[in-house]
């Protein structure tokens, strides 16, 4: 069992007078660790030790050579102990061991690396000619001290996304773990120190909604990076707008993955757009939950696509077998059911799967589940499942692919599958989304911009794109 008392203050667990927070097992209902939820002032302390460490020195005289070395660092670190961390996200958030490994570890280890590369060539300082004679200097400089707020999906990877491009701007950090999933971000403080991140260069407050909002509301945090409900991230964004604080917001999804008429139904093709929908147990914002088949083919796809589901174990994510885990909590497993429920009432048929399975006495467990007979109206094909649940919609020829397909209040990513590159990257150029990935069911590269276009968020994360959003702009005429 794990536990965390207290706060990650400047360099060390400082008490706190909060209440603690159980963790338990998606799986089996165990207490597996616990952590203290920060009260208002563990997030002054958590910002004021930011603030001092900004203008540390030591920090503050840091070279992007320097900061490039610190987040090599923290992949090394990180690497190392990559079981040990790997095993953890899969017991508290219910990852299957093989996606903890790559999609919570083995990413967050890349983005540190990644970012590492980046920062070295990035340019912070640049000459320009003043239009009435002599030169401008424009000069990028760290916004400030951030918050953090990540969620408990893949906690891990997604706090690298924020603290790897705040930390290569110069930027320090105040990040806050989601109260289903704090252990794995908990534990990193020990990355922390085994980079030799300088203190309160990274804190850690853990909590839920009231831990968030103190800390988004806080006079002293300069820029607020958010993942999570769309939801939530209006209300953060609505604090943040009153109090002309910088955001970033990366929000929810309803990806479509459109299958043109002269793909491949090979078990390539279908093995892919399975785990673009099924990863994680489907809990990933950006899974391609909506896929749009021509209606040509749709009876075809439907078969092979729903066997293909059907055909997965769903089981302790610890098993090297399992395919697929447990939803977080009782309330995604109820709101994944309601979903689907109301989804057969409107005229959708279940092809596969559809509800609880047989022989779990504990556990938040669901089958795999596909949907046919789904119109774009209905709530399963509008509103964010997160949870293992496919719908397939016919369509009848590109346009109304697209149609369709930017028929949505979310706009995160997409996939499109076809024989002809060419062909797909076009109907790619059309979609209204962040990412697109071509024959293949992950839109996201770790040195490239990700984030989404209307409901699914504001700004990018990831690349270049990714450091400049911690920074500000300063001219020096001169």
């Amino acid at each position: 069992m794990r536990d965390f008392a207290g706060c990650y203050i400047a360099g060390q667990w400082r008490a706190s007078d909060g209440p603690r927070i159980e963790v338990l097992s998606p799986a089996s209902g165990a207490l597996l660790g616990t952590v203290t939820e920060a009260t208002g002032a563990d997030v002054g302390a958590a910002v004021a030790a930011a603030r001092a460490a900004l203008d540390e020195p030591e920090w503050a005289a840091g070279t992007p050579a320097d900061r490039a070395e610190l987040l090599r660092g923290l992949a090394a670190a990180l690497k190392r102990r990559s079981g040990e961390f790997a095993d953890l996200l899969c017991a508290e958030v219910g990852s299957p061991r093989s996606f903890s490994s790559f999609g919570q570890v083995g990413f967050a280890v890349g983005v540190y690396r990644s970012h590492a590369r980046m920062v070295a060539d990035f340019g912070f300082e640049e000459i320009r000619p003043a239009g009435a004679g002599g030169e401008v200097l424009v000069r990028r400089v760290p916004v400030g001290v951030t918050a953090a707020i990540v969620p408990w999906n893949v906690p891990l990877f997604i706090a690298a996304m924020k603290l790897a491009p705040a930390l290569a701007a110069g930027c320090t950090v105040v990040l806050k773990p989601a109260p289903d999933a704090p252990l794995g971000v908990s534990l990193f403080s020990e990355v922390v120190e085994e980079a030799g991140i300088p203190p309160g260069v990274i804190n850690i407050v853990s909590g839920g909604v009231a831990t968030g909002e103190a800390l988004v509301a806080h006079p002293g945090v300069d820029k607020v990076s958010f993942t999570g409900s769309t939801a939530a991230g209006k209300r953060i964004g609505a604090v943040c707008a009153a109090a002309v604080r910088r955001c970033a917001l990366e929000l929810g999804g309803k990806s479509p993955a459109i299958v043109l008429d002269d793909a491949a139904f090979d078990a390539e093709t279908i093995g892919s757009l399975v785990t673009g929908v099924m990863g994680n147990n489907g809990q990933v914002c950006m899974a391609q939950t909506r896929i749009l088949v021509p209606a040509t083919r749709y009876a075809e796809f439907v078969d092979i696509f729903g066997k293909a589901v059907s055909a997965l174990r769903v089981g302790d994510p610890a098993d090297s077998s399992t395919d697929v885990g447990p939803l977080i909590n009782r309330a995604a497993l109820e709101r994944v059911e309601s979903m689907v429920s109301a989804a057969v009432g409107q005229g959708a048929r279940v092809v596969t799967g559809g509800a609880r399975p047989d022989g779990f006495d504990t556990g938040w467990y669901y089958q795999p589940t596909v949907l046919a007979d789904v119109d774009n109206d209905m709530a399963v094909a509008r509103d964010e499942i997160f949870g293992p649940v496919a719908v397939v919609i016919p369509y009848a020829d590109d346009n109304d692919a697209v149609r369709i397909a930017n028929d949505s209040d979310y706009g995160l990513a997409a996939a499109v599958w076809s024989g002809d590159r060419s062909r797909a990257a076009g109907v790619a150029a059309r979609l209204r989304v962040g990412s697109v990935s071509v024959n293949s069911a992950a839109p996201l590269d770790l040195g490239s911009p990700f984030g989404g276009f209307k409901q699914s968020g504001i700004g990018r994360e990831g690349g270049p794109e990714g450091i400049a959003g911690f920074l500000e702009t300063q001219s020096i005429i001169r």
